[in-house]
C-alpha cells in the first residue's frame, strides 16, 4: 500500500484526516455509517486487524484506548508488529503506540510538526539520547537484537559505550547524546561479519549473486548461498539483495534464496552483466555462449556493488548453481540498473461499488504503481486511482489491454489489471494465461509474477438482490458469438434446458445481436413452466440499479441490454412474498417428491 492507512470513525475527524493524508501520502479509511473517506468499511475491529495482519502502517484518529483494545488480540512482538500511531481528533496529540523503533517515533514527530500538535514520544532512548539502538538508520541492521535492550539500559544508567568501527562509521551514534567512551567495556561494532560479545551493527554492503540451472532445487541453492557466506564468516544481516540474470527472474530457487534471507531479488540484463567481465575472477566462455555474458553470480554481485565494489567470495559452484559475494564501499540503498521481478495482479472489483469490493482487491490496487483497464472500470475505483498511472482502454481492445498490462509488469512495475465482477468469469484472467501460453510476449513479460484476486460476479450480485435462485445446480452461458460459434451456444442452451439447470445468461444482447436471447427463451419453454421466474438485473451495485422478475413466457428481448444479467430459474425455482410485499426468488435445495415434500432435505 502506498502510504499509511488513516482510520477515522466520525465526520468530525475528516478535517484532521485530510491534513494527515497530505502530510503522509496515506489513504483515508472511514467507518461508512459515520464518515466518508477513500475507502469505507463497516466493521472497525475487523478492518483494522486486517490492515495490521497485512503489515500496513496505521494512523488511527481515535481514542488510544479503543485502538489498544482492538489490536491487543493480534499483537505479536515489538520486532514483528507494524507501526501504529494514534492521533487525537483535533490533531493536537500524536502518540506512537506500536513500532516506536520501526519508524513510529519519526512518523509521530513529522505528523505533529505538520499538524501543529505534540508528539508524545515515550521510548526512553529517544527521549534521553535521541536514538534507539535497535533502530539504526536505513542501510544498517542490528545483528543481535537481544543485546540492544541490555546495552540501552546500561547507557541510561550512565555506563559509557565504546564504538568499534570496522566496516563503516557509526555516525548516528557519534552524533547522538549516547555516552561514548574510548575504552568502555560495552562495545557497539560496525562489521559485515558475524561475532559475539559486542552489539553488532551490520552495514548493508554485501551483495549475493546467484546463478542456477532451470528448475534447480530450492534447498540446494539456499545451502550453497549459506556456504558462500560462511566461507568468510559474513553476516546475512549485511546483505542488501540477492541478484541474478534477468533470464532467472521467474526462477523459483533464486526467489527462495531471497525469501530465506528476507531480501529483495534483483535482476540485470545480460548486456549489463557483460560490462563486468574485466572484473570477474572466473569468466566463462560456456556461460557466454548460453546467456550472453561471461558470468552471472560474480557479475551480478559486482554490478550492484558498484564500480568500487570488490569480490570477497569468488564464484562457488555445484553441478546446479553458483554463488558469489561482492562488497560495496557504502550501504546499498538503491537498485541501480537492476530490476525487481514485475508483478501483475488481476483483480475483480465486483460491480464497482466500494461495499462489494474485497479488502484484498483494495490492497492490491493501492499497492500497484500502474492500473490498466476499461475506462469505466477505472473510473469506478474513484480515489483509489490517485497517485497511480492510469492506462485506459476502450471496449473491444481486450487483448491490447492485457498485453499492455503484462509488458508494463515486464518492466519491473507492480500492475493491477482491473476487471469488473470476478476477474476469472468471462473476464481478463483467462486472456492473461492465453498470452502466457503463446501470445508473443517479450521475454520480460513472460517472466512476471501473477496473482488473481476474486471479486463478486454479476451472477452472485443478481442472485443476492433477487433472493436465492442458485440454491441448487446452476450454470452460466454467454450468448455472445464473438468468440464462441453459435452452434456451440445452441448446444449448451439445449443441454442446460434438458438438465433443468438454473441458468445465468451473460452478454444476452447487443445492438447487433437481437435473436439469441429469444432463441434461448423458446428452447427453455419446452422444458420448464411458462411462469418460471426470470431475474433481470441491470447496473448491479451502481447508480441506476434495477432488478425485476418476469415469467419466462413474458421475457422480451427489448427489456434487456448489455448491462443486464439474466437468470432463468429451473422447474423447481419458486417465488415467495414477505410481509412487506417484496417478492423473492429461490430454488429449493432438493427436488420435490410426488407427495409434495422436498427430497434430500436436511435438518
Amino acid at each position: 500500500m502506498s502510504g499509511p492507512a488513516i482510520i477515522i470513525l466520525t465526520a468530525g475527524a475528516e478535517k484532521t484526516a485530510a491534513a494527515l493524508k497530505q502530510a503522509s501520502g496515506g489513504t483515508v479509511h472511514a467507518l461508512s455509517s459515520r464518515a466518508s473517506g477513500d475507502i469505507e468499511f463497516t466493521e472497525t475491529a475487523v478492518h483494522m486487524r486486517s490492515l495490521f495482519h497485512a503489515g500496513e502502517t496505521i494512523i488511527a484518529v481515535m481514542a488510544a484506548g479503543a485502538v489498544i483494545r482492538i489490536l491487543a488480540p493480534v499483537l505479536k512482538s515489538k520486532h514483528e508488529d507494524p507501526v501504529v500511531v494514534c492521533v487525537s481528533e483535533d490533531g493536537g496529540s500524536v502518540v506512537p503506540l506500536l513500532g516506536g523503533h520501526h519508524g513510529a517515533n519519526q512518523i509521530a514527530r513529522h505528523l505533529a510538526e505538520q499538524l501543529g500538535g505534540h508528539a508524545a514520544i515515550t521510548t526512553a532512548g529517544d527521549i534521553r539520547f535521541g536514538i534507539a539502538l535497535d533502530e539504526p538508520p536505513p542501510g544498517w541492521r542490528v545483528g543481535n537484537l537481544s543485546l540492544a535492550k541490555e546495552m540501552m539500559a546500561a547507557a541510561l544508567s550512565g555506563e559509557a559505550i565504546s564504538l568499534d568501527e570496522v566496516d563503516g562509521r557509526l555516525y548516528w551514534l557519534r552524533e547522538s547524546d549516547l555516552p561514548v567512551g574510548a575504552n568502555a567495556k560495552r562495545v557497539v561494532r560496525s562489521t559485515v561479519r558475524r561475532g559475539d560479545g559486542a552489539l553488532l551493527m551490520h552495514p548493508r554492503l554485501l551483495v549475493l549473486g546467484i546463478g542456477c540451472e532451470r528448475g534447480a532445487a530450492e534447498d540446494h541453492v539456499i545451502e550453497l548461498a549459506e556456504r558462500a557466506l560462511a566461507s568468510e564468516n559474513l553476516a546475512p544481516q549485511s546483505l542488501a539483495a540477492v541478484v541474478s540474470l534477468d533470464l532467472k527472474a521467474d526462477e523459483a530457487a533464486v526467489h527462495a534464496v531471497a525469501r530465506h534471507f528476507g531480501l529483495p531479488a534483483l535482476f540485470f540484463t545480460a548486456e549489463r552483466l557483460e560490462r563486468e567481465t574485466p572484473r570477474l575472477a572466473n569468466p566463462s566462455k560456456i556461460v557466454f555462449a548460453e546467456v550472453g555474458c561471461h558470468g552471472v553470480a560474480e557479475a551480478a554481485a559486482l554490478a550492484l556493488a558498484g564500480d568500487k565494489g570488490v569480490l570477497i567470495v569468488e564464484k562457488m559452484k555445484t553441478d546446479k548453481a553458483t554463488a558469489a559475494v561482492a562488497q560495496a564501499p557504502e550501504p546499498i540503498l538503491e537498485n541501480g540498473e537492476a530490476r525487481v521481478r514485475g508483478h501483475l495482479s488481476v483483480v475483480g472489483i465486483g460491480p464497482g461499488g466500494d461495499e462489494w469490493r474485497s479488502p484484498e482487491v483494495t490492497r492490491l490496487v493501492l499497492a500497484a504503481s500502474d492500473l490498466v483497464g476499461y475506462s469505466l472500470y477505472l473510473d469506478l475505483l474513484g480515489p483509489l486511482c490517485e497517485g497511480r498511472e492510469r492506462h485506459d482502454f476502450d471496449l473491444g481492445r481486450e487483448e491490447d489491454r492485457v498485453r499492455h498490462a503484462m509488458e508494463l509488469a515486464g518492466q519491473g512495475k507492480d500492475v493491477a489489471l482491473v476487471c469488473s465482477g470476478d476477474a476469472g468469469i468471462y473476464a481478463m484472467a483467462t486472456l492473461v494465461f492465453e498470452l502466457l501460453n503463446g501470445g508473443g510476449l517479450s521475454d520480460a513479460a513472460s517472466r512476471i509474477s501473477i496473482y488473481v484476486s476474486p471479486g463478486i460476479s454479476a451472477l452472485q450480485g443478481a442472485a443476492a438482490r433477487a433472493g436465492a435462485p442458485l440454491g441448487h445446480d446452476f450454470c452460466t452461458i454467454s450468448l455472445s458469438d464473438l468468440l464462441t460459434p453459435w452452434e456451440a451456444i445452441q448446444m449448451r442452451v439445449k443441454a442446460a434446458a434438458e438438465g433443468d439447470f438454473v441458468i445465468a445468461f451473460y452478454n444476452p444482447v447487443s445492438k447487433r445481436r437481437r435473436t439469441q436471447l429469444a432463441y434461448a427463451r423458446d428452447v427453455l419453454l419446452k422444458h420448464r413452466p411458462a411462469d418460471t421466474p426470470v431475474i433481470l438485473a441491470t447496473n448491479l451495485g451502481r447508480d441506476g440499479e434495477a432488478v425485476r422478475v418476469v415469467p419466462l413466457a413474458e421475457l422480451q428481448v427489448d427489456d434487456v441490454d448489455m448491462l443486464t444479467v439474466v437468470i432463468v430459474g429451473s422447474s423447481e425455482t419458486r417465488t415467495v412474498k414477505t410481509g412487506d410485499g417484496r417478492e423473492w426468488v429461490y430454488t429449493p435445495r432438493g427436488y420435490s417428491a410426488k407427495d409434495g415434500t422436498q427430497l434430500g432435505s436436511t435438518a
